[in-house]
């Protein structure tokens, strides 16, 4: 039997593309998102397509309780998670001073807490086991500032330096991190956050199906740092370069014409 995966944030996007890769290669799946009846279609599909057993937990990983819920659930289960996909997350846009405060905080939640959250819940008993991987989602936005998108950009920048410190951690414990950094993507990322372009420093979008199976085969292959897009891959490796400031005032300029 192959591993488990639990997937977040997979009823839309690059979740569902990274749901539907998985089942198509035999994978068991626990998909989590909010909307319960939405999760339900996709598992009867998936089942029904794959012959694969597809579990669903809707919970708003939002609220700081819920990755505890998640877990405990499969605990009573009996369920075990052999491959976490940290997939969920979501941005704003706007000056820092005029953004909702109770956005940016449960940005932070979603992106960073829950994340970091789930991480250290499902991950000792992948050491005890001897295996595991973990994937985690963050973005080109990882390299820079990102001003206009501040609190975005800077949850990104963490689960970049998180996963690689980890996977540091883990070598010889037989449990592989990645960490997935795309480009713009087609998605509901850029109509949720109020911008009419899905370009960032002139980089067109990729979708969400291409983004997946690029990060699908970067966890298989047992990749560290996956950037999809050959653009995608010049633009970090030039940011190294590049001072800090100097890269926030192109993000800016940017950002503005985008809006």
């Amino acid at each position: 039997m192959k591993e488990r995966v639990l997937i977040t944030g997979s009823s839309s996007g690059i979740g569902l593309e990274f749901a539907k890769l998985f089942a198509k290669d035999g994978h068991d799946l626990v998909l989590v998102a909010r909307q319960e009846d939405k999760l339900k279609a996709i598992a009867k599909d998936l089942e029904g397509q794959f012959g694969v057993s597809v579990m669903t937990i809707a919970k708003d990983l939002s609220i700081p309780s819920a990755s505890d819920e998640i877990f405990d659930e499969l605990k009573k289960s009996s369920v075990e998670v052999e491959i976490l996909v940290n997939n969920a997350g979501f941005g704003s846009y706007g000056a820092f001073v005029k953004t909702d405060l109770k956005t940016s905080l449960e940005m932070i939640e979603v992106n960073v807490s829950a994340l970091t959250h789930l991480t250290r819940l499902f991950l000792p008993s992948m050491i005890e086991r001897g295996h595991g991987k973990i994937l985690n989602v963050a973005s080109l936005a990882a390299f820079p500032p990102g001003p206009y998108m501040n609190v975005y950009y800077s949850t990104k920048a963490y689960v970049l330096s998180f996963s690689v410190a980890l996977n540091e951690e883990l070598k010889g414990l037989g449990v592989q991190v990645t960490v997935l950094c795309p480009g713009p993507t087609d998605t509901n990322f850029q109509k949720r956050i109020g911008l009419t372009s899905a370009e960032t420093f002139s980089i067109k979008s990729m979708s969400a199906e291409k983004v997946a199976k690029i990060g699908y085969k970067g966890l298989k292959d047992g990749k560290l740092i996956v950037i999809p897009g050959f653009i995608n891959k010049l633009t970090a490796f030039a940011l190294r370069f590049v001072p800090k400031k100097t890269a926030a005032h192109f993000v800016a300029i940017g950002q503005i014409s985008r809006k």
